[in-house]
């Protein structure tokens, strides 16, 4: 089962806790998907999968452009990871499958 499938994810950003929805598939080491939350929903670019390891980048444009880097790996029905949030520093994600 791996990665692919919808989860239901929580970021701890500096503006409190955030919580979105991942959708991801692999086909062998590319990851390719999406991520929504209240500021709409984004294509995850540049994604790579090793073993249990994903990491992607999302380009958001609201409520202000940033680069999001992520890495997360993946442990039955759960995610944990992080995200560097551009100069924000860095914000811990953990979720469920839906």
């Amino acid at each position: 089962m791996g990665a692919d499938g919808t989860w239901n994810v929580t970021m701890k950003t500096p503006m409190g806790d955030q919580a979105g929805t991942l959708t991801l598939a692999t086909d062998g080491g590319t990851l390719t998907g999406s991520m929504s939350g209240p500021q709409g929903s984004t294509e995850i670019e540049d994604g790579t999968v090793d073993g249990d390891t994903l990491s992607w980048t999302v380009n958001m444009t609201s409520p202000m452009p940033i680069k999001v880097e992520s890495t997360a790996t993946v442990n039955g029905d759960s995610i944990t990871g992080e995200a560097k949030l551009g100069a924000f520093g860095t914000a811990s994600f953990s979720g469920t499958r839906a």
